[in-house]
Formats: C-alpha cells, structure tokens, sequence
C-alpha cells in the first residue's frame, strides 16, 4: 500500500512492524518482517532519513514510528506536490514545442481521449485544480461515482481558493434520493446553481482553457471523456452552457436577485429562515422552483404524497401564489432559498 507514496515494499513493511510495536530494536523487528539484517538495517536508516521513523538513544539502538495518519497525509501531499510540478513541467514543454514548430497545436490534438474510470476522476481533478477563475458544469445521470457523495474538491476549491462554480443541474437529478441536500450544502459554500428541465450531455468546463464531456454510449455512461483545448469547439461548449443558464430556473438566491458572479456567498448574505419554515420546506420550496411534481417532491424527500400536497399548498397561500411553479418562484425572490 504504501509504494503509492514513494516508500518501498520492505520499507513499508518494517515501517507497519514498528508501528505496531511502537518501539523496536532490529533484533525484535527481524521476525515480523522476513528479511535480512542487512536489509532491514538499510529499511530502518530509510525511515530514519523520511522521517517515518525516530533512532532513539541508548543501547542497543531502538527505533519509534512516527504515527501513521500523520506520515500519511504528510507523504500524499508531498507527492501532490510533486505531481502538479510535473503538470507545470509537461505544460511548459508542451509550449515550448509549440513555439518551436510554428504552427500551434495540430487539429488532432485539440480533442484528446481519456480513457478508464481513474484517469477521468484525475482529470476532473486537474480541471479544478487548474482553474483560474470559474467552473461550469452541467450535471445529469448516469453517475461515475455516488452523486450524493459530495465532490470534495469543488468544497476545497470554493473554501480555499473563492473558486467560483456555476452548474445547472438536469430535473431529473432532483429524483435522487438525497441529492437535493447534497446540492443545497454546495449552494451554501457558495455554488451557483441552476435546473433545466432538460440538460443535454454531461460536461465540466476550466475557465476558457479546457473542456471535459463524458462519452455517452446506448444511453450508458463510458469510461471515458473528450478533453476539448482552446479552439473553436470549446467555444460553442461555452456557448452552449451559457444559453442554457440563461433559461435555467435559479434555486439559489444569488441568481434569482441577480448577484454577479464575483464568488460565493458571504456571511452578509446570510438569510434567516421566515416565521412558519423548516428546513424541510427549505429544500420543498428549492424543487417547486427547479419544476419538481409532487410525486418526484415525495419521493426526493422520502414523504407522502398527500404530506406534500398539504405543504405546498400552505407555501401557496403563505407567497399568495396561484401556481405551483410561481410559490417556488416567488420564495426564492423572497430571500427564502
């Protein structure tokens, strides 16, 4: 396991056996891990030098493991580090032999073929990494991974870096059990979201610069993505997103009272929750604006039919809505979601 960052079979090994053990002398470590004395002696002064391991004074000599959660998180984010000073150094290069032939990049290379689940999870990563000032997506089934999972980098991005993310999200994604929360706690950290009744393709756009769409095939989702650079075909990508965002329905209030697109919420933004409304309501009132029926409500929020009925009717009344889709409407200009 631990070869993914950089230490050995046999380091690692030792490394486990010393942890478990706490403290160790070679001759106690010799047993648990199948090796040489000369190999372990060259496993131990390993450790020793990446800091996995302490030599503590005295006689005869013992060593301590540092603990395991700390090298860990140490050791990925060294080789994090290392993976994105090889991204700079493949761009550069890249540039540089553009330069030197003149001639940009060949029509060939402007659409290149991710293949295999790995490797797209990785580029949508370096997608979002990469970033400078904004992401747009639009987000529809089928899934890769559990949609109700979180995207861990979009929070890391939008908490750390003030990323700004743009999505409009297919109706369809709202019948999924749990969805609707994962999509509000985005919201809160500051994504701007938007439903559209019908979102044609799956598809993640960094800044100007890069494209990822999945390929879809018979209706089944493929391992694998077109990753589209700067061209001509990129720029009907973006025009496309920002046709469709332009017609989507806003289910958070920054889009439904025009905030710009400066970045996500903040503290002054903060709104209180009027007399008479749950959480639960909250996220009602957030799928009678994306256009959500009842039966589609019920099952999203794991109640009755008739309990939805019931409540949406009582939102009606409370806005002085005639329509459905208008009560949803007219809370998010209130301020309400």
């Amino acid at each position: 396991m631990w070869h993914v960052v950089g230490v050995s079979e046999p380091e690692g090994r030792v490394y486990e056996a010393l942890t478990r053990r706490r403290q160790a002398t070679r001759a106690d470590l010799v047993d648990d891990v199948a090796l040489s004395q000369a190999q372990l002696s060259r496993a131990l002064g390993r450790l020793v030098e990446r800091g996995l391991a302490n030599r503590l004074p005295g006689r005869p000599t013992r060593y301590a493991a540092a603990p395991p959660d700390q090298v860990a998180t140490s050791l990925i984010a060294e080789r994090e580090r290392d993976l994105l000073r090889l991204r700079t150094h493949a761009d550069h290069l890249a540039k540089e032999i553009r330069r030197r032939d003149g001639s940009g990049r060949h029509p060939a290379e402007l659409v290149e073929v991710i293949e295999g689940a790995e490797n797209l999870r990785a580029t949508l990563v370096r997608l979002q990494r990469e970033a400078r000032v904004q992401i747009r997506g639009l987000d529809r089934g089928p899934y890769l991974d559990n949609p109700v999972s979180g995207n861990s980098e979009e929070t890391h991005q939008l908490t750390d870096r003030g990323l700004t993310y743009r999505v409009i999200y297919d109706r369809s994604a709202l019948e999924i059990p749990g969805r609707m929360a994962e999509i509000w706690r985005g919201i809160q950290r500051g994504e701007r979201a938007r439903v559209a009744s019908e979102v044609p393709m799956k598809m993640m756009l960094s800044d100007d610069r890069l494209g990822l769409v999945p390929v879809m095939a018979e209706g089944h989702l493929a391992d694998a993505a077109y990753l589209v650079h700067p061209s001509s075909l990129l720029d009907a990508l973006s025009e496309l997103f920002e046709a469709l965002w332009d017609r989507a329905v806003a289910i958070n209030r920054s889009d439904a009272v025009g905030r710009s697109a400066a970045g996500p919420l903040g503290a002054d933004h903060t709104v209180e929750h009027p007399d008479g409304l749950s959480d639960r309501d909250i996220e009602l009132i957030g799928l009678l604006a994306g256009g959500a029926t009842d039966d589609r409500i019920a099952r999203t929020m794991g109640l009755s039919v008739r309990t939805v009925h019931r409540q949406v009717h009582r939102i009606m009344a409370m806005v002085g809505a005639e329509t459905r889709f208008q009560a949803g409407m007219e809370a998010v200009r209130r301020g309400w979601v």
